[in-house]
């Protein structure tokens, strides 16, 4: 239908989408430590556990997510400088 607006992907590279994906990623592993502590009894010990194993992976995913985007652009910037001393070089 030409009535509804076109629908355009969520780029999660923003800082809201990292926040959301940041809260959401700790309140599951907060939430599955508290409920093993409650399972077994042990007061809080489940939910340090998970919520710091939660944090370290939620920053090596950025970390590594960085990592990657910046070999993107530094390749970028290798081509096109390539480009530009080749033009410079045929003229």
């Amino acid at each position: 239908m030409k009535l509804l607006p076109k629908q355009t992907r969520v780029d999660t590279q923003d800082g809201l989408g990292l926040g959301i994906e940041a809260a959401v990623i700790m309140a599951l592993f907060f939430g599955i430590g508290a409920g093993l502590d409650w399972l077994f009894g042990t007061r809080p010990l489940f939910m340090i556990v998970f919520t710091v194993l939660g944090a370290v992976g939620l920053f090596a995913k950025w970390k590594y997510r960085y990592d990657d985007r910046m070999n993107e652009l530094e390749a970028e910037r290798t081509a096109k400088s390539a480009k530009a001393s080749d033009r410079s070089r045929a003229a």
